[in-house]
């Protein structure tokens, strides 16, 4: 579990954040997004850590929220509390982060279906822990060299151990 765990915090935190922020759809309609107090009170609930900014950000970018935002509108308000946390991370990392976040998503798409998979449902174990035991996990993973965080993955791709017979001494006899 180690090795998927690690491969999963490190590209499912990170890419999942760059995936709402990826890449824009085009904006067909050429008429600029609606401003901040011009948007649905669902639109403005979800999309509220971009408040201050909303107004200044590019358009593409305003519609490409906003073609998001319809679909977490429709989500269960933890769902939707969730998504607000992503884009306030999103909103605080620098444009390097964002860089590597996005690189991590590619590579994430990269992998053969199973092994998703496989890291989806370590993720979902890893969400389940309580949480002093992932935040103590968090704390071992950025404490690791980054040739130390190699080494623990390795194990996923290694070979396995070669088999070793058992001794060819019989054990000693018990007395019945």
């Amino acid at each position: 579990m180690k090795p998927l765990l690690r491969i999963a915090l490190s590209l499912l935190l990170a890419g999942a954040l760059g995936q709402a922020f990826a890449a824009p759809p085009p904006d067909d309609a050429g008429a600029p997004p609606p401003s901040w107090s011009s948007l649905s009170a669902a639109q403005r609930d979800v999309l509220a850590p971009l408040q201050h900014e909303w107004d200044t950000l590019p358009a593409r970018k305003r519609a490409h929220m906003l073609h998001r935002a319809e679909h977490w509108a429709t989500l269960p308000p933890e769902k939707r509390a969730e998504i607000r946390q992503r884009i306030e991370r999103w909103q605080q990392m620098t444009p390097e982060q964002r860089r590597q976040a996005r690189a991590n998503m590619r590579e994430f798409h990269k992998l053969p279906r199973e092994q998703r998979e496989q890291l989806h449902a370590t993720f979902e174990r890893f969400q389940s822990l309580p949480p002093p035991q992932r935040e103590r996990l968090i704390r071992q993973w950025r404490a690791l060299t980054p040739q130390q965080r190699l080494e623990w993955r390795e194990p996923m791709h290694a070979p396995p151990p070669p088999h070793h017979p058992p001794p060819q001494t019989p054990p000693p006899a018990h007395p019945l």
